[in-house]
């Protein structure tokens, strides 16, 4: 369920300040982050920004196409090994990959 179009979006207070306070220094390091669940705003635009998908911190750098979206979109917190091969299955079960 969305959130209620009357709040507004979610944005994080404290990510806010630590972006504002990197763009007065001209600091280009990594602001990490845990809060997945904010909005991305025009005024993060050009930020690098690390966000924490459960086991550590995910880097990127912020652009235009990406405002709106959540910052947990872009550090994913499963790790896709891919799709297995049929030759790979009939070696470790000892069943050929054909039908019947």
């Amino acid at each position: 369920m969305s959130r209620s179009s009357k709040k507004g979006p979610y944005i994080d207070n404290r990510l806010i300040r630590k972006i504002e306070l990197a763009r007065a220094s001209k600091s280009r390091a990594d602001i990490k982050t845990w809060a997945r669940a904010a909005v991305i705003t025009p005024d993060m635009v050009g930020a690098n920004v690390a966000v924490h998908n459960g086991r550590d911190h995910v880097p990127f750098v912020i652009g235009e196409p990406m405002i709106g979206q959540r910052l947990g979109e872009f550090a994913p917190t499963r790790k896709f090994t891919g799709h297995s091969k049929k030759g790979k299955i009939a070696k470790a079960t000892g069943k050929t990959g054909g039908g019947q």
